[in-house]
């Protein structure tokens, strides 16, 4: 019995070590060619193993897949822009939740401090639309004046934030997180803020001297006397544009450039100084608002069951076909922030179901299976798809996406690349290389058709004037994008993440926000865990 027991463990000990060997290919040999890598009496190659995705700060990981794309319920008097279709998703990142007030002032107070005396126009041009609150019947001049500054909303979602906008917050996310990763990893210091500061003109000899650059004089009134005025001195734009503020495209796309603060760059196996590059897996992807398809896939959540299989017909994010919940401890709540009926914003006094007239707070409500809040009411969100009615005809089958726009660098005659001027790198592209109108339909596509929907019944007939074959109507254009989810100020039916809506990409409303998404590298995310 001791020998059969013996026998057993040493079986069970080969197969453990045979289960846990390494894979064939590697990083020490080439397995093409038999040349060793990081050998310093050849080239020196340097191949880096196991770069996975960065996980994303405040992003859940969505394990991608197919669904049913398109309407999955029935309205005879609902735009028919949506028809189904089976599509696949890769995986993808998304924000848990809606970018906020705070978020949003954030960045502003960084662009403020950063080109608010040399370029206020680039602080003006982020500034949230406080008119979006006006309605000529209301009294809405308590959100015009405090929603987007007030601490008491916070963490409510921004609002009165174009598309332009919301993408180039975006970029400006991912500079941020991409500089303080190369601050991380030792390549170079935290940037140097205080240069921003005030300078006298001891100060401003010093700081010339030192980077080489001329300050600009401004006047403000003296500490000691308001009375009088003093002059002062701050860093020129050149200087903030080509040295101060880092651009993660320029970073990667320009060998000459680095930025010049406190650089230590890394050492190669030859000792020799090297940049960090994107071989070095530290760099996130790039933020970006998610596509229409990946947003409502997001939205379902189809997270299979121990069966294999995923519901398929779900109207709403949550599961049943009921806005209200179910469950013993919230029965008859309401699962989003939405209009019940004309006139009923949050339900009746002392049992107020949603219990907000306006927005809600981004993390109120119950996420959906992906860990997502609001994805359905609170606001709309921004897609980065332009919007046309075929769009889910002609679709790609996986990672679906009408936009594209493939563009090149500028290079001036030297062949360096040209610099636009808030820092990046210029870009062109040429005709054919816009892909923003392939396969767009026939021209009655052209015509506005995104009717207002009652689902209560048609109770004014003067709110519907549209006439497609107006020719005086508006057109939609490469600068519609779509919008989804559902609004505080929208009926039932727009809750369901299937519909679609778009407005030009230069307008803002109270009714539309954002979130941020970002696609992953290499292996798809493990499967996402259900809440």
């Amino acid at each position: 019995m001791k020998k059969v027991f013996n026998y057993l463990l040493i079986l069970s000990v080969v197969m453990g070590a045979a289960s846990c060997q390494q894979r064939e290919l590697n990083t020490r040999v080439s397995n093409t060619t038999g040349w060793n890598y990081f050998d310093q009496k050849t080239t020196n190659f340097q191949a880096n193993e196991g770069v996975g995705n960065v996980n994303p700060i405040g992003m859940v990981p969505i394990q991608g897949g197919s669904f049913t794309v398109g309407e999955k319920d029935e309205f005879l008097t609902a735009p028919r822009n949506n028809e189904t279709r089976t599509l696949t998703v890769s995986s993808f990142y998304m924000d848990k939740y809606e970018v906020t007030n705070l978020n949003w002032n954030e960045y502003l107070h960084w662009l403020d401090f950063v080109f608010g005396a040399v370029a206020p126009e680039l602080v003006d041009q982020a500034r949230p639309d406080h008119t979006v609150w006006r309605e000529d019947l209301a009294y809405n001049d308590p959100y015009e004046d405090n929603y987007f500054e007030h601490p008491a909303f916070s963490f409510y979602p921004i609002v009165g934030i174009t598309w332009e906008q919301a993408m180039a917050y975006c970029q400006w996310r991912t500079d941020r997180v991409n500089e303080m990763a190369l601050v991380n990893a030792g390549a170079i210091d935290t940037p140097p803020f205080a240069d921003l500061h005030p300078m006298d003109e001891t100060e401003k000899s010093e700081w010339e001297q030192r980077t080489g650059y001329e300050a600009i004089s401004f006047t403000e009134k003296s500490p000691e006397d308001p009375t009088q005025e003093v002059t002062m001195y701050r860093p020129g734009f050149e200087w903030i544009r080509d040295k101060f503020v880092f651009n993660t495209e320029k970073y990667l796309m320009d060998d000459s450039y680095s930025p010049d603060y406190g650089k230590k760059p890394k050492l190669d196996s030859y000792g020799a100084q090297r940049k960090v590059g994107i071989a070095d897996g530290i760099f996130v992807t790039g933020y970006r608002l998610p596509t229409e398809a990946e947003w409502e896939f997001a939205a379902y959540a189809p997270v299979a069951g121990e069966d294999g299989l995923t519901i398929e017909g779900k109207v709403y994010p949550w599961s049943g076909y009921h806005p209200r919940d179910m469950s013993k401890k919230n029965l008859g709540m309401m699962q989003a922030n939405f209009v019940r009926g004309r006139g009923d914003m949050m339900g009746v006094s002392g049992a107020l179901n949603d219990r907000r007239v306006i927005t809600n707070p981004v993390d109120e409500f119950a996420p959906n299976d992906f860990g997502l809040y609001n994805m359905a009411g609170n606001v709309n969100e921004w897609i980065m798809d332009v919007y046309r009615e075929t769009t889910y005809q002609e679709t790609s089958e996986y990672n679906s996406y009408r936009g594209n726009i493939y563009s090149a660098p500028v290079l001036d005659e030297n062949g360096k690349y040209q610099i636009d001027s808030v820092g990046r790198v210029k870009i062109t592209w040429g005709k054919d290389e816009d892909k923003r109108d392939v396969l767009d339909g026939d021209f009655a596509s052209l015509f506005e058709t995104d009717y207002p929907l009652d689902t209560v019944g048609i109770e004014n007939l003067e709110a519907i004037k549209t006439d497609p074959t107006d020719i005086l109507a508006p057109r939609i254009t490469k600068k519609s994008r779509v919008y989804k989810g559902g609004s505080w100020a929208d009926r039932i039916y727009w809750l369901n993440p299937s519909t679609r809506r778009y407005l030009d990409q230069d307008k803002a409303s109270s009714k539309i926000g954002f979130r941020c998404a970002m696609s992953t590298l290499g292996d798809q995310i493990p499967g996402t865990p259900v809440r």
